[in-house]
């Protein structure tokens, strides 16, 4: 009898507290593609800070992340910075194929990747 019981209660009591399905929204960061070429990544990177509006101040030396300096771990941060702060009026994490979304958090040691989700 206690066996039929849990065999009954149990499913119920995992549905009851499992966590609904959107009730977190998931955290999305925009990095650089492993697979782009430092020199697409550059163009990207310089567009992102420039033109594009993103925050670049925390990747310029002796700052929290500016290591390690390479033009990947910079554009990641100029991509994400750039994404989260136009993706609410429509951007995209595109960078000419050049960046992708993940759900893995980039940030590292003092630096801090921000995320609006």
């Amino acid at each position: 009898m206690r066996s039929v019981i849990l065999t009954i209660l149990l499913p119920l009591l995992i549905l009851v507290t499992a966590e609904p399905e959107g009730a977190y929204p998931e955290k999305e960061w925009c990095i650089a593609d492993e697979q782009t070429p430092n020199d697409v990544l550059q163009q990207a990177l310089d567009w992102a800070c420039g033109f594009g509006g993103a925050d670049c101040n925390l990747i310029q030396p002796n700052k929290p992340c500016y290591l390690p300096n390479t033009v990947r771990d910079h554009a990641s941060y100029a991509f994400n910075s750039y994404w989260q702060k136009f993706k609410n009026k429509g951007a995209s994490c595109y960078f000419n194929s050049a960046a992708m979304v993940t759900d893995l958090d980039p940030s590292h040691g003092p630096c801090r990747f921000e995320t609006l989700s």
